[in-house]
């Protein structure tokens, strides 16, 4: 009867199948060591940066390029490990905006957003976000190519409304309007009003603002409409901060903050 193979060489096979990922279960199944033996195996690789390990049970492959860095960039394992953790999730906010172009700013981390709350993760150099989003399902996404596989990627609509409600990941409400300037071209205004009525009105009344900020307008036109049927009370538009100051009839919004659009 044929040996298994040794940990070490059962990645390399992984890794010339183009598989990255794998669990400690699937090594235990595949390699059909104990699970002292699978965990010391494991830790060995990690030691020689061979394997890191974002969360408990789930192994990122590290091909050569990459270890000094001591990880491939999240795009080439995120929907690997959603799946993993058994949770929806859309790419979101700057790392979104900046596969859709508007990449005024290189993010410093890889922003996710995902149906509850979950704790940030580190795969060598490489730091994953997340933001809590309970309509994550219904919120419009695209399916990008990776060096892997595929992953999903808010459109550029949902990015839009995500950089309002997640100010402090979106870098603050500046860093917001100074990239939905550059995003701004791939916008779709009919496809802004559909998804609307997922998002607070809060959200919808802070992008028109933004958008109008950064000379788009005719971009929310469509959106103000919307807007205009359903009431909406003045809100500052940065919170917890003082508002007394002339309301925009537009937006209902009381501008409380100066933005410096950096374009």
């Amino acid at each position: 009867m044929p040996t298994k193979p040794a940990m070490s060489t059962w990645v390399e096979q992984l890794q010339s199948l183009g598989c990255y990922t794998f669990t400690r279960s699937r090594a235990e199944a595949e390699t059909e060591r104990s699970f002292v033996a699978v965990q010391t195996a494991l830790r060995r690789l990690k030691e020689q940066r061979r394997i890191v390990s974002p969360r408990r049970g789930f192994y990122v492959i590290v091909p050569p390029e990459y270890r000094a860095t001591g990880s491939p960039p999240a795009s080439w394992f995120i929907d690997e490990l959603m799946g993993h953790l058994d949770q929806p999730y859309y790419v979101g906010l700057l790392s979104a905006a900046a596969l859709h172009g508007a990449a005024h700013q290189q993010p410093m981390v890889f922003q996710v957003v995902t149906s509850k709350p979950t704790r940030e993760m580190h795969a060598g150099r490489v730091t994953i976000r997340f933001s809590m989003n309970s309509k994550v399902e219904q919120m419009p996404v695209t399916e990008r190519q990776t060096e892997t596989g595929t992953m999903r990627v808010a459109t550029p609509e949902t990015t839009a409304f995500d950089l309002v409600r997640y100010q402090t990941g979106a870098g603050q409400l500046s860093n917001a309007a100074t990239v939905l300037a550059e995003l701004a071209e791939r916008i779709d205004a009919q496809a802004l009003v559909r998804i609307a009525h997922l998002v607070r009105l809060p959200d919808v009344q802070r992008l028109g603002y933004l958008l109008d900020a950064v000379g788009g307008s005719d971009l929310a036109d469509l959106l103000a409409g919307w807007l205009k049927t359903r009431n909406p009370r003045p809100i500052p538009l940065r919170s917890g901060e003082p508002a007394e100051v002339a309301i925009n009839d537009r937006w209902h919004v009381l501008p409380n903050t100066e933005l410096e659009v950096d374009v």
